[in-house]
């Protein structure tokens, strides 16, 4: 199923200000909150739907991204992404500050008070790799085809000594006496309104629960190391210069276990010998001699897959614009083609033999050779003479 457009999820206009974002996004999120509407999944889908859309939004460049290139600017290119990998913790670590008290601090991790987030307790953090961001170079025929990339990325892999733990062996652990093994720490403080409970990550283990007596002697107890992996990527025909795909879980590891950053893969398109890019259009400029102008001749013209035939009609005028229908570029994870736009010259020598040029002033006199211009080319030219009186 096709995602909803963002703008249309958050109800607000192309033109809407951040202002406006966050303030539809506060709305739609507080309407459709877990809390507030419990065991309705649909409810579930659109509050997720709308962090999706408000991720985007709220960044300037994912933003401009999605306005030049729709979903498939700030989609995934494996199949993962924002919209399919985001969880409820996620949203709340993220945008809770978004929310300040409409929900009795659920959002920030604030309980005691009843009512809509009363219950939530926040589960142990799960510690995310930071992404890695790489540059494909791509020639207008992948673009044109799709293409799979192997590329070869440097990056932290989990450690292959401890596991990715960070330990020396499984008795290196002991329970953090700060928090005690629960990750978290809670404070009690009174209000005028009472009581207030407040859970936050431990400081001392950074909500892991545990500490490390004994450490990995390769990774010096974080996890993780230095090394390399290639990388395959299916990269979708269609896509353009400055468009991002995100493959999920292949950037740098996560210290002491955890979930893999994402690999930011930015297009950048190389520029072909002959073809000019428009969109979805190619153009090219075709250079034809007076002969096979007026004459008429079969000629080759460059495709992204090779060269194809094509017949210059007898008579043809420098300016007509020939269409090769379905030659163009893909719409990027969509249907139709773009076409092959042939842009007709005619190449006027700047030097002639004698005989050539005895041979063009004996044309010049016939009646074939004097100008007459179409009823179209009548009405240009009086617009044109409009336009500058």
């Amino acid at each position: 199923m096709s995602k909803r457009d963002y703008y249309e999820v958050l109800g607000i206009s192309k033109s809407a200000s951040q202002e406006e974002i966050k303030k539809a996004y506060r709305k739609q999120a507080i309407q459709y909150h877990p809390d507030k509407n419990p065991g309705n999944t649909e409810a579930e889908t659109k509050f997720k739907e709308a962090a999706e859309a408000y991720e985007v939004l709220s960044n300037a460049d994912k933003r401009s991204r999605y306005d030049r290139f729709g979903h498939a600017g700030v989609g995934s290119a494996a199949g993962g992404g924002f919209g399919g990998g985001m969880t409820m913790e996620d949203i709340f670590e993220n945008f809770g500050d978004i929310f300040g008290s409409a929900f009795g601090g659920s959002f920030g991790g604030f309980s005691g008070f009843g009512g809509f987030g009363g219950s939530r307790q926040r589960g142990r953090r799960v510690a995310k790799g930071s992404n890695l961001r790489v540059k494909v170079s791509l020639s207008l025929k992948d673009i044109a085809n799709g293409v799979n990339k192997k590329i070869k990325v440097n990056k932290y892999i989990a450690c292959d000594t401890c596991g990715g733990n960070g330990t020396k062996d499984s008795s290196s652990y002991s329970n953090c006496s700060t928090c005690h093994g629960s990750g978290q720490v809670t404070k009690v403080a009174s209000t005028f309104l009472g009581q207030m409970q407040t859970t936050s990550t431990c400081h001392a283990c950074g909500g892991e629960g545990k500490v490390i007596t004994s450490k990995c002697t390769k990774c010096h107890g974080e996890g993780i190391v230095k090394d390399s992996e290639v990388i395959s990527l299916d990269i979708p025909a269609g896509v353009a210069e400055g468009m991002q795909l995100s493959v999920s879980g292949k950037g740098n590891a996560a210290r002491r276990g955890g979930v893999n950053g994402d690999l930011i893969v930015l297009i950048h398109e190389d520029k072909h010998p002959d073809l000019i890019r428009d969109g979805n259009d190619l153009i090219y400029g075709l250079y034809l001699n007076f002969a096979e102008a007026t004459l008429g001749a079969p000629v080759e013209i460059p495709t992204v897959d090779g060269k194809v035939k094509i017949k210059i009609e007898p008579g043809t005028q420098p300016g007509k614009i020939l269409r090769l229908r379905g030659k163009g570029i893909p719409e990027v994870n969509g249907y139709g083609k773009g076409d092959l736009l042939v842009n007709i010259n005619v190449w006027v020598p700047k030097t002639l033999s004698k005989e050539e040029k005895k041979t063009i002033e004996q044309l010049a006199d016939s009646e074939n050779f004097v100008p007459k211009p179409s009823p179209e080319d009548k009405n240009f030219f009086e617009r044109m003479k409009n336009f500058f009186e």
